[in-house]
C-alpha cells in the first residue's frame, strides 16, 4: 500500500487546491447547474476520502495490503493484544491523525445539524408570535415588515415560506408568483441538506480552500437551479423584477452574510443562511443570477454533461479502490 499513500495524498492536495479554483472560476456551471452540483459534491467527498485515506494506508502499511486487511490486523492489536512491533512511531501517528480527523469532520457535521435546528426552532417561534397565514396558504407566512423579504424554513411537514407585506405590496401577482415557486423549489429538492453539508465542511476545514470555494458555489448553483423551475410558468422579465425586489430587501438589512432580516428580532444567522435556503442570495449571487437570465447560454450539450458526470463517478472510484482493492500499486 506504500504507493497508494502517496497517490492518495496528491488527489487530496489536487482536490483541495486547483481543481476547486478552477471549477469556481469555470463559466460553464450557470449551463448546466444540477450537473455542476455533483461534480462539487464529487469533489468534496473525494477529496476527504483521500486526505483520510492517505493516512490510513500509510498507517497500516506495515500490517496489510489493502485497508481491510490493515484495519483486521489493527482491531486484532487494540482488542487482543497482539504484537504492535510492526508500527512505527509514524505509523502510528499517520493513523491517530487520521481518527482524529475523522471524528472532527463527525463531530462537526452533527454539531452543525443541532446549531442549524436549534435556530430553526427558534426561528419557528417567533414565526408563531409575529407572523399570519397568507390566506392562500397554510404553508405561506406573512410577517410586517416594509422591506421586501423572502425566504423559506425548512422542517420537513412543517416547513413554510415566509414573505413580508412590504414584498406583496411591491409585487405584481405573476412576481408573488415566481418568487413562491423560487422557494418552493428550494423545500421540495431538499437543498438545505446539500448545504448543511458544505457549511459543516467549511466549519470543519476553514483554511481549505474547497471548503470556502464549494459552498459559495452550491449556494449560486441551487438558485440557479430554482430559477430554472419558476422560468416553468413565470417570463424572464417577470422573475428578473422579483429577484431584483428581493434583493434589495436583502441588501437593506443584512447581517453580514446577505440574510435579509425577516422581522424585529428575527434576522437569520449567517449558519442559518449557509445551511437553509434563506439569505443565499448574496450580491455576486444575485448578480449571477440575472446575468444568467439576462444572457441565456445553451445548457451543455448531452456528451459535455456525460463527461462531466463520468469524471465525478471516477472522482469517487479512484480513492474507494486504492484503499480497498488488495495490493494495489503495493
Amino acid at each position: 500500500m506504500f504507493w497508494a499513500s502517496y497517490l492518495l495524498a496528491v488527489l487530496a492536495i489536487i482536490l483541495a487546491w486547483p481543481v476547486p479554483i478552477l471549477l469556481s472560476r469555470a463559466q460553464w456551471p450557470a449551463r448546466s447547474p444540477f450537473t455542476a452540483m455533483l461534480l462539487w459534491q464529487a469533489i468534496a467527498l473525494a477529496g476527504g476520502l483521500s486526505m483520510i485515506g492517505a493516512m490510513l494506508v500509510y498507517g497500516l502499511e506495515p500490517i496489510g495490503d489493502n485497508l481491510i486487511a490493515g484495519l483486521r490486523s489493527l482491531a486484532g492489536m487494540v482488542l487482543f493484544n497482539a504484537p504492535t512491533t510492526a508500527l512505527g512511531f509514524w505509523h502510528i501517528f499517520a493513523l491517530s491523525a487520521a481518527a482524529l480527523l475523522t471524528a472532527h469532520l463527525v463531530f462537526t457535521l452533527l454539531l452543525t445539524y443541532y446549531r442549524i435546528q436549534r435556530q430553526r426552532r427558534r426561528h419557528r417561534e417567533l414565526l408563531a408570535l409575529l407572523a399570519s397565514p397568507s390566506g392562500q396558504d397554510t404553508a405561506t407566512l406573512v410577517i410586517s415588515h416594509d422591506s421586501p423579504v423572502a425566504y423559506c424554513l425548512p422542517g420537513g411537514a412543517r416547513s413554510v415560506t415566509v414573505l413580508s407585506d412590504g414584498l406583496m405590496a411591491a409585487l405584481e401577482p405573476a412576481e408573488l408568483q415566481a418568487v413562491l415557486t423560487h422557494e418552493n423549489a428550494h423545500l421540495s429538492q431538499r437543498h438545505h441538506l446539500l448545504l448543511w453539508a458544505f457549511a459543516a465542511w467549511r466549519q470543519a476545514l476553514p483554511w481549505l480552500p474547497t471548503t470556502r470555494l464549494a459552498q459559495e458555489s452550491v449556494s449560486s448553483l441551487i438558485e440557479m437551479l430554482a430559477d430554472d423551475v419558476a422560468l416553468r410558468t413565470a417570463s424572464k422579465a417577470t422573475l428578473i423584477k422579483a429577484i431584483a425586489i428581493v434583493a434589495s430587501g436583502s441588501a437593506a438589512g443584512t447581517n453580514g452574510h446577505g440574510t435579509g432580516q425577516a422581522a424585529p428580532g428575527m434576522a437569520l444567522s449567517g449558519l442559518e443562511a449557509a445551511a437553509g435556503t434563506a439569505g443565499s442570495d448574496s450580491t455576486r449571487t444575485t448578480a449571477s443570477r440575472v446575468s444568467r437570465l439576462l444572457s441565456p447560454q445553451p445548457e451543455l450539450p448531452r456528451a459535455a454533461r456525460s463527461l462531466v458526470l463520468t469524471a465525478s463517478v471516477l472522482l469517487l472510484a479512484l480513492p474507494t479502490a486504492l484503499l480497498v482493492v488488495p495490493g494495489l500499486l503495493g
